[in-house]
C-alpha cells in the first residue's frame, strides 16, 4: 500500500492539467454576435449579462439569448446555462456579454 499512494497520488496530479483550457482567439467579430467558449473570452471586454425565459425547446431558449445579445450590441456572447424550469416547457437560459477588448492606455 506505501509503494501505491506515491503513483496515485502522482497519476492524480498529473490528470489535473488535462482540466486545463488554454486560452484562445475568438472569432473576427461580424455584423451578428457570435457564441464563443469560455476559453475565447480571457481577452476579451465583459459587458454585462441577460437572461431570458421561454416556453418552447432549449433551442429557443438559445435563439433569445442570441436575439437579446444582438440588440445588446455585443460582439460575442457565452451560454452559461439552459435549464427547464419547474413548469414543463419552459426554458430558463443565461448569458455573458462580450465586446473587443479595450486597448492599455497610458505610454505613447
Amino acid at each position: 500500500m506505501r509503494r501505491l499512494l506515491p503513483l496515485l497520488f502522482t497519476l492524480l496530479l498529473a490528470s489535473c492539467s488535462q482540466f486545463k483550457t488554454p486560452p484562445e482567439p475568438p472569432p473576427p467579430a461580424g455584423p451578428k454576435a457570435q457564441e464563443i467558449t469560455r476559453a475565447q473570452s480571457t481577452a476579451l471586454n465583459r459587458l454585462g449579462t441577460i437572461s431570458v425565459t421561454v416556453r418552447g425547446s432549449p433551442d429557443d431558449a438559445e435563439r433569445a439569448i442570441a436575439d437579446k445579445a444582438n440588440a445588446a450590441g455585443a460582439t460575442w456572447y457565452v451560454i452559461q446555462m439552459v435549464s427547464e424550469t419547474v413548469m414543463p416547457g419552459n426554458w430558463y437560459s443565461t448569458a455573458i456579454l462580450y465586446g473587443p477588448s479595450v486597448p492599455a492606455t497610458g505610454a505613447k
